[in-house]
């Protein structure tokens, strides 16, 4: 298998939206209320930089990071992706880290919010070093949300 990292651009969406996981489908949902391919599209159109994974050359995952606050160089990173995030775990947690080495030399924080029934992305997270709040009531489901952050 071959893995490999580009620049994410919208084409990348219309394969990736139809066969989002389900944990992250239902996390955008309960959020902002919108559908994987709206949630992919609003990412990708706020962030400075945001990339495609591709697994044998099929987009299957995208992610990026944008600015939240100029001031305090905070960024926000996400990741959206399918299944094949999983199926290619060992892949992906070691481009992962590298990810968020470069995110830390940019911002003095990354900071976001991660649905708390998302498991698989709350392990991840805490693997890669974020700290998790406590849930807290979040989005347009009020559903229980953490604030995941990380200083540089």
């Amino acid at each position: 298998m071959t893995v490999r990292v580009i620049e994410a651009s919208t084409d990348h969406v219309d394969v990736i939206a139809p066969r989002m996981r389900e944990a992250d489908r239902e996390e955008v949902f309960a959020a902002v209320g919108r559908g994987p391919a709206c949630a992919l599209l609003h990412s990708l159109e706020r962030s400075d930089f945001a990339h495609t994974v591709l697994f044998d050359d099929v987009p299957e995952l995208m992610f990026g990071c944008g600015t939240t606050n100029i001031l305090t160089r905070t960024g926000a990173p996400w990741l959206l992706g399918t299944d094949a995030l999983e199926r290619h775990a060992r892949d992906f947690l070691r481009g992962s880290l590298h990810w968020v080495a470069e995110m830390r030399q940019r911002y003095t924080l990354l900071q976001n919010v991660v649905d708390d029934r998302n498991v698989v992305s709350k392990r991840w997270l805490q693997w890669l070093g974020f700290t998790l709040s406590e849930p807290q009531p979040y989005g347009y489901e009020q559903r229980p949300f953490r604030i995941f952050e990380m200083k540089a």
